[in-house]
């Protein structure tokens, strides 16, 4: 299984990919790709940024919160 991409493989399945599609697609498909990992990087950094700037607003709201006392109310039948 190592040897699964070796030169001869990569070869004969670059000779395939040019009979399917021929030498006038194959640019319009690579165009294509490029374009999607394009897309999904930029959406990755834009999850990652939102990401940060929520744990970054994440102490200052603990903080507020933390400054109102809150009550706890059981929920055991037998405390009166």
């Amino acid at each position: 299984m190592g040897d699964l991409f070796s030169g001869p493989h990569i070869i004969l399945i670059a000779l395939v990919v040019l009979l399917l599609f021929g030498g006038k697609k194959i640019p319009e498909l690579m165009r294509g790709l490029g374009r999607g990992i394009r897309e999904f990087k930029d959406a990755k950094d834009n999850v990652r940024r939102e990401i940060e700037d929520h744990v970054q607003d994440e102490p200052v709201s603990k903080a507020n919160s933390t400054s109102t006392p809150t009550k706890q109310i059981s929920s055991d039948s037998s405390v009166r």
